[in-house]
């Protein structure tokens, strides 16, 4: 089937998401009772002299302080429902586990917000950060060509939070995670060990030139020259991350069958199959796990789950804004309140019981498939 229009649709939909439609920060009046622990959060920034790739996003933390929150990441009068924070507030006693998140095409250190929210009431501490090129605030095409960079992004996100953060010897170093969502589910993979062959994504391709991922990577100009495929190609994982979650991911034709089936790391899949916006889940996370080990990974396709779900819960007025500011955009936002939350928690759920079981073990969950 041609997915050209699919592609369009998702493109323009993830650079609007990416927006957010104004996303702030204000006093909150309310901070969340059902959390465990305050949701601190610090920014930061990461500069790389050598090449200019440089990183902003927030750490969020667990705090007992709960003096002056605000709410950040959305709008209640807007399109996302915020969270409450507290700037720069002091950590718990004691130490955590970190989970880092890669947001997807053209999306924002914001997007997951909800889950980092939901972490740290149990303990964690989570990064995200923007991934310059493939991030609405940073979009430069050489940037975005470079699609191996958001791995290192990654490895240098763990870099600071393991050695130069302020709290940096409260991280656990054996318990360090990672989440990636679309696009940051490819970036997720490529550092749990997939490696990425141009060629076999080139024969795909040309047999398949309609599919989301080929109509993307050609636009980006992705592993085009001997010098990016060489890059492309790399052994790119950080054997620091101890176990993985692919929210419907994007990409996966691209990765060597041969690396996908030595992967040896703890993995939850989820696949999203409604609204799939242009990905092909033959193609994509059903096709992923006939590749890995069966020993790796658990794998859930819940029947109501869309590829936007892993975004945060819309506001009561969010389809009125897109109605009126963005009207073919309000798909991202139909069902996106209490379905939407009740996705969120069962993911929420789920991670945490197969972060709990898979965290610092070497072996990996058996083989499920939940639809």
């Amino acid at each position: 089937m041609h997915r050209l229009q699919g592609f369009k649709r998702l493109y323009q939909g993830l650079l609007f998401i990416g927006l957010g439609l104004c996303i702030t920060t204000v006093q909150a009046q309310d901070p969340s009772s059902t959390q465990n622990y305050t949701t601190a959060r610090i920014d930061f920034s990461l500069e790389d002299t050598q090449t200019g790739r440089n990183l902003e996003g927030y750490i969020w933390y667990p705090s007992v302080d709960s003096s002056e929150p605000v709410w950040a990441h959305g709008n209640t009068e807007r399109v996302w429902e915020p969270i409450a924070v507290v700037p720069d507030a002091a950590p718990i006693e004691g130490s955590f586990p970190v989970l880092v998140l890669s947001h997807g095409m053209f999306g924002t250190a914001h997007n997951q917000a909800w889950l980092a929210q939901a972490m740290v009431a149990q303990g964690y501490l989570v990064v995200a950060i923007n991934h310059p090129g493939t991030s609405h605030f940073f979009r430069d095409p050489e940037q975005r060509r470079e699609l191996w960079q958001r791995a290192r992004d990654i490895s240098r996100v763990i870099d600071y939070v393991s050695t130069d953060f302020v709290f940096a010897d409260q991280v656990r170093q054996d318990e360090i995670y990672m989440a990636g969502h679309s696009l940051g589910g490819h970036t997720a993979m490529m550092l749990a060990g997939a490696q990425y062959s141009a060629k076999q994504f080139d024969e795909f391709c040309q047999h398949n030139s309609g599919e989301l991922v080929c109509g993307l990577f050609t636009d980006w100009g992705v592993a085009k020259t001997p010098d990016d495929i060489q890059q492309m190609e790399m052994d790119w994982s950080d054997s620091r991350i101890k176990a993985f979650a692919i929210f419907d991911l994007g990409g996966s034709q691209s990765f060597d069958r041969n690396s996908l089936a030595a992967i040896d790391v703890p993995m939850l899949i989820y696949a999203a199959p409604k609204d799939i916006m242009g990905l092909d889940l033959d193609i994509e996370s059903r096709y992923l796990i006939t590749k890995l080990s069966q020993q790796t990974f658990s794998y859930h396709e819940p029947e109501q789950l869309a590829h936007f779900d892993f975004l945060g819960v819309c506001t009561e007025k969010a389809l009125q804004v897109l109605t009126a500011e963005e009207p073919s955009d309000r798909y991202v936002c139909i069902e996106g309140r209490d379905e939407r939350r009740a996705m969120h928690q069962q993911i929420i759920e789920q991670l945490s019981a197969f972060l709990q079981v898979n965290g610092s073990s070497q072996g990996g969950t058996n083989y499920s498939l939940e639809q």
